[in-house]
């Protein structure tokens, strides 16, 4: 029997948030049990219906679906329409009604009675900003001792959005801190190891080959998204940076990883939401997170393929 990684999605939609939680629907060692959005990519209310078509897309219809924090805690809103586009998933032809709804319980309450209900098995996927996550762990500290883990995308040792820091944490740098500060376990998949998770046209043809209408819809994705990340970065391939973050959980020795001492930016002039990463231990700080620095190709790749497979036709 297997072993099911019980898990939150605290997400953005956004291209890659969409392909992980198809990767995370498709697989039997995880299960999801409940989805929570943020503003980040694109407003809140986008981003929660982004989530709730592609729950509709990949047939997720138990798994309950909360909106969440519309601001970071302390700074306006920031999006990443250049990114992704007006919608946040700009590309594919997307259904204007879901038929799935969210359910009427703000993400931040959702994320605390979940974890104060589990036996200290759950973990938390944050692929956005974190400000959920912090304003859970304000609002309610007991469920601190209580998270399993956090596994989140964000960071690195450089930025994509200043040449210091990595959108999702500059989005939130104070609930970043929170969150890195909290003393929960984490795992941390930065900019570093998710530029090598670039989709390629070989790449995107590859799952095209499968034809099923997921990954037509990955597909249309990630043509999008490569073309974007062209334009704006001159990258030759599209990063599937929040998959990483699944992938992980799935198998953990698709990544390198080390323990490091990770701290988070929050008064510097030019370095606001830098993720302080002491590769080297001068700080003399004890690790609090699980650094990717590089991941398998191969495995990765193949894990995708097969997940957009056990997709009907």
């Amino acid at each position: 029997m297997v072993e099911k990684r019980k898990v939150i999605l605290d997400c953005d939609p956004g291209h890659d948030d969409a392909i992980s939680m198809i990767l995370a629907a498709a697989n039997d060692k995880i299960e999801i049990e409940a989805i929570t959005t943020v503003a980040g990519n694109v407003e809140v209310d986008k981003t929660t219906l982004n989530a709730l078509r592609v729950c509709d897309i990949i047939g997720l219809k138990d798994v309950p679906v909360a909106e969440g924090q519309n601001r970071p805690m302390v700074r306006e809103t920031q999006i990443a329409e250049s990114i992704h586009g007006d919608s946040g998933l700009d590309g594919p032809n997307l259904p204007e009604v879901p038929s799935k709804e969210s359910i009427d319980q703000h993400a931040v309450d959702l994320i605390i009675e979940k974890v104060m209900e589990s036996d200290g098995d759950l973990t938390l996927v944050p692929t956005g900003p974190l400000t959920n996550i912090a304003m859970a762990m304000v609002k309610e500290p007991k469920i601190v001792p209580k998270i399993k883990e956090i596994v989140l995308m964000g960071g690195g040792t450089f930025g994509n959005w200043t040449p210091a820091a990595e959108f999702n944490i500059w989005v939130d740098a104070e609930a970043a801190k929170v969150v890195f500060t909290s003393g929960v376990p984490i795992a941390m998949f930065g900019l570093d190891v998710t530029h090598q998770a670039q989709a390629t046209d070989e790449t995107i043809e590859r799952f095209a080959q499968i034809d099923n209408p997921v990954s037509e819809f990955v597909v249309e994705l990630l043509r999008f998204f490569k073309k974007t990340y062209k334009e704006v970065f001159g990258f030759d391939g599209a990063p599937i940076h929040d998959a990483c973050t699944v992938a992980y959980l799935i198998d953990p020795s698709i990544f390198e990883c080390v323990d490091v001492r990770v701290d988070i930016e929050t008064k510097g002039e030019f370095t606001y939401g830098m993720t302080c990463v002491d590769l080297l231990g001068v700080t003399g700080r004890e690790a609090n997170t699980k650094f990717a620095q590089s991941l398998d190709q191969d495995k990765f790749w193949d894990l995708l393929s097969d997940a957009l497979a056990t997709y009907s036709k």
